[in-house]
């Protein structure tokens, strides 16, 4: 069976491998460099930023994720001799109603507590003295997204049943009556058995060429990024709807806006100042801190969060893994898993239904 792959994101990188690990000979294609979209501008938190908030479909494959995340890193680390630093740091949730969060905790069987926030501040000495009550959930982990779409490239460049075309547009697909067998692009046209669209927020323009109403839709964010001693922060800290992420070496994430614009991606110097402000408002001594890197990214808004992952009706051969949100890197071990189970026969690690395109699409 030859598959071929739209989008080489992390969902469309992480399941090529696993497809191409299977025996399946891969076409993977991206219009531009691969993981050069939302996959590299994301934080790479590996969890729901408000897991609470979320259906439990969202919940099922961010479990399954979270818990294998740390095999992935070590797999990848030993594969490719990059190491994507699965990072366990654990998060705090600050001045955050606590009765919904522990409720939720308590039934999903995950590691939340309420914390006394002195005993944050001992934890997390550059934490503003401004929060009166903290939500701490152990275990949680931030992945290095860049490091993880380098590794995923080379593990892929290591199976010879992979093929990979960067700055290669599709434009449409080929159907041979109601089966879509490949897809014509700016090098030529494609044909494979299946193909799968994992194109992130451009994967609703792709399909609209076969007149299917895909509700994903691209929702801007902006990041900022700062240089700090290896030592200034040791756990994520979320307040207001933003967040710091610390990296091994030093490096502060702070994000993110939620911006309804369509394609643009400007860094726009409105998002940068409400980032700084909130980047103060954690973390003071980042008002001296130097400002190293700001960007923007386009997640595949989708309703409820809830991607989709299965066949389209009435388009055999066509596949979808698309529309994960804000939870695209959370979710991708599960998301990509449950795609090749799906694709391959075999039993799926969670209930495929809530995620099948089947009566989702317009």
């Amino acid at each position: 069976m030859r598959i071929l792959i739209v989008g080489g994101g992390a969902i469309g990188l992480l399941s090529a491998r696993l497809l191409a690990e299977a025996g399946v000979e891969v076409c993977l294609l991206d219009q531009g460099a691969l993981g050069g979209e939302a996959s590299w501008a994301g934080g790479g938190i590996v969890s729901p930023l408000y897991p609470w908030r979320y259906r439990p479909a969202v919940t099922a494959l961010a479990h399954w994720s979270q818990d294998f995340y740390p095999q992935l890193g070590g797999q990848l680390l030993h594969d490719t001799g990059i190491d994507p630093e699965v990072y366990v740091t654990g998060l705090y949730w600050l001045d955050q109603e606590e009765a919904a969060p522990l409720a939720w905790a308590a039934r999903e069987g995950r590691p939340m507590q309420s914390v006394a926030i002195e005993a944050v501040y001992r934890a997390v000495p550059a934490l503003a003295r401004s929060f009166s009550r903290a939500l701490h959930m152990q275990g949680v982990a931030n992945v290095r997204n860049p490091r993880l779409v380098r590794a995923l490239r080379a593990a892929l460049e290591q199976l010879p049943n992979v093929t990979v075309h960067e700055q290669c547009a599709v434009s449409g697909f080929i159907r041979e009556g109601e089966r879509v067998c490949g897809v014509q692009t700016s090098i030529g046209e494609m044909r494979a058995d299946r193909v799968v669209v994992a194109a992130g927020a451009w994967s609703g323009e792709l399909l609209r060429s076969l007149g299917i109403a895909l509700p994903v839709e691209p929702v801007k964010g902006q990041m900022i990024l700062y240089k700090c001693a290896e030592d200034f922060l040791t756990s994520i800290v979320l307040a207001n709807g933003r967040y710091a992420i610390p990296r091994r070496d030093g490096h502060i994430l702070v994000g993110s806006t939620l911006e309804h614009v369509g394609f643009d991606k400007t860094p726009t110097e409105e998002a940068l100042a409400s980032l700084k402000a909130s980047a103060v408002g954690l973390l003071p001594a980042l008002a001296d801190a130097e400002v190293v890197g700001h960007w923007a990214g386009l997640r595949p808004g989708s309703p409820h969060g809830i991607p989709f992952i299965g066949p389209v009706p009435g388009c055999e051969g066509l596949w979808l893994n698309c529309g994960h949100f804000r939870n695209g890197l959370v979710l991708a071990p599960a998301s990509c898993r449950l795609l090749a189970d799906l694709l391959l026969g075999r039993e799926p690690i969670v209930d495929p239904a809530p995620y099948a395109p089947q009566g989702r699409l317009g």
